[in-house]
């Protein structure tokens, strides 16, 4: 039977390292796999956190979880820096961690303040994670390209174990993108059909660009309310998306499962038919122990 790896995200409003510790630890006694970081530098008038920063107190707070970052805004920053942090925190915690990225987007003045141009985000992220492969290995690294250059470039050691690198992004581009450089693709607010096609072209993409075999790690981040009812499960999720996304809940609802943990799993049990290895929840329940719980009964429940 293969293993489906169910994660989740922090709770809103878990503040301070006590807290967020005992949050994780709940986590882990929960069964779940990982805990969830995202990434912004400053988003949508300021807003946001650093991923990498998060995935390093996450790691070391709590043992028993891998620490996955969905999604490292990579065309934001230098691929030699972040290889650099990888390989830190791979040190630190070999094979307890998921390297997700991402364009972002959602936030133009984001990309802009960085100094980079928004219309290059998708060219900026191609020549990156070619750099950053090329770095993970510790090989030298010289590479001309349109948004990057690097001569001579060398990260050592190489990870004690290598990190799986998913690609995230609803476009072809990002599923492309995902065969070419990746262990996988992260869907988020898409059908099962949708993720069938996107499993099959990244495969197809892999093999034009001569992978290989890839042990393919697809996932889906998904928000899904849980609650004793579906009714008052939409309630905590709907407010919590909007607040986030500022668009209506009907935008996003037909891909967000709520109910009971038995209502969502069914729901994700689709996706892993056409190929989902991998969840990211992001619940939200009437109180953080509620969601914690929720998300640790979808893990049995799917495996």
């Amino acid at each position: 039977m293969t293993t489906i790896a169910v994660g989740c995200s922090v709770p809103a409003r878990t503040a301070g390292l006590d807290e967020v510790g005992r949050a994780l630890r709940s986590m882990a006694d929960a069964g779940l796999d990982h805990v969830i970081t995202g990434d912004h530098v400053s988003f949508r008038g300021g807003r946001g956190m650093d991923g990498l920063i998060l995935a390093a107190l996450y790691a070391a707070l709590e043992p028993r979880l891998t620490a996955y970052l969905a999604v490292y805004l990579l065309p934001l920053r230098h691929p030699a820096t972040v290889a650099r942090q990888l390989v830190t925190l791979a040190e630190a915690a070999p094979g307890r961690l998921v390297f997700g990225v991402g364009v972002g987007g959602e936030d133009r003045h984001e990309v802009e303040i960085c100094g980079v141009d928004p219309a290059t985000r998708g060219r900026r992220m191609d020549e990156s994670l070619e750099v950053l492969r090329a770095l993970l290995t510790g090989e030298p690294v010289t590479f001309r390209g349109e948004q990057i250059q690097v001569e001579a470039a060398q990260i050592v050691p190489p990870p004690p174990v290598p990190i799986p690198i998913v690609v995230g992004g609803r476009s072809n581009a990002a599923v492309r993108r995902a065969g070419r450089f990746g262990e996988g693709w992260l869907g988020i607010w898409c059908s099962t059909r949708r993720f069938a096609e996107a499993v099959s072209l990244a495969a197809e993409e892999a093999t034009r660009a001569g992978r290989g075999d890839v042990a393919w790690q697809h996932g889906m981040q998904v928000w899904c309310g849980i609650g004793a009812t579906r009714e008052q499960a939409r309630e905590q999720v709907s407010a919590a998306m909007e607040q986030v996304h500022r668009l209506p809940f009907a935008s996003f609802e037909r891909y967000v499962p709520c109910g009971t943990p038995a209502d969502v799993a069914e729901m994700l049990r689709g996706y892993v038919e056409v190929g989902c290895r991998s969840f990211n929840l992001l619940p939200c329940a009437a109180d953080p122990a509620e969601a914690i719980e929720g998300a640790g009964e979808i893990c049995r429940l799917l495996n």
